[in-house]
């Protein structure tokens, strides 16, 4: 059990630590135009959360890692009487938070609006990839119930939520984004101890969840900021008719 939580501990540790060396968006002025880092030097922000999965997805086929997770699972399954569901409802509260600081004023990077294309297309992204490699890799679940064990969902859930709640409020506060992965790697730590997931599925799932996030960040000014780009500087025509003693016609102006 010490063993687990201090694993818990280094990689909440760590995904703080990694979010205070990155420098993201102080504001977006024009409502879509962004200042964040991401859009420059993307790259940067992902290492974290790809270096998870890769841990996830090469430790879930690899010995040593296969004999963490099962004295992980034989350490938490002694003196356990029953389970906790806490997880259940866990994995939502990051965006909760998100949008209810919101709503209780409190400044953000994005307005509500934005907040919630951002959060909508994390999610689906989310969805699509964590059920991806569900059933691309097909391994069981500790309990034996279904073999859809890889990666966790629920604390992908948590992890997208707890990434976009650092990143719209750290200007206020960082600390209110480590809240949230706090609250991530509970719902992961409960995943284990509920007998649902490996360590693997869960390192996985907080990649996935952070991965989604920073993408939507990334891919949303530039899908909306090309919008609006094409429709200010569509060209304008001016025509005018004229007409003289000898001649008739149509004088037009074309503006780039």
């Amino acid at each position: 059990m010490r063993r687990l939580i201090l694993i818990c501990l280094v990689i909440n540790c760590v995904i703080c630590h990694a979010q205070d060396s990155l420098t993201t968006a102080k504001s977006f002025p024009d409502s879509i135009q962004t200042k964040n880092d991401f859009h420059k030097s993307p790259i940067k922000a992902f290492i974290v959360p790809t270096t998870l999965i890769g841990v996830g997805i090469v430790g879930s086929n690899n010995s040593w890692f296969k004999h963490q997770n099962y004295q992980i699972r034989e350490e938490l399954q002694e003196g356990i009487d029953s389970r906790v569901t806490i997880d259940d409802f866990s994995q939502y509260a990051p965006t909760v938070a998100v949008f209810g600081l919101k709503a209780f004023n409190i400044n953000s990077t994005h307005p509500f609006k934005e907040q919630a294309i951002i959060t909508g297309m994390s999610f689906i992204m989310m969805g699509i990839l964590v059920n991806s490699l569900k059933y691309t890799f097909r391994i069981e679940r500790p309990d034996g119930s279904s073999h859809n064990s890889f990666p966790s969902g629920h604390t992908a859930t948590a992890f997208l939520g707890a990434d976009i709640l650092y990143h719209e409020y750290k200007d206020v506060s960082p600390w209110i984004g480590y809240a949230g992965y706090a609250v991530a790697t509970a719902t992961g730590f409960f995943r284990m101890y509920n007998n649902r997931h490996w360590l693997t599925d869960v390192i996985a799932g907080a990649g996935i969840g952070m991965l989604t996030s920073r993408l939507s960040y990334w891919l949303y000014p530039k899908i909306f900021c090309n919008t609006n780009k094409v429709k200010k500087h569509q060209p304008q025509v001016a025509a005018l008719p004229y007409c003289s003693k000898n001649s008739a016609g149509l004088c037009m102006s074309i503006n780039f």
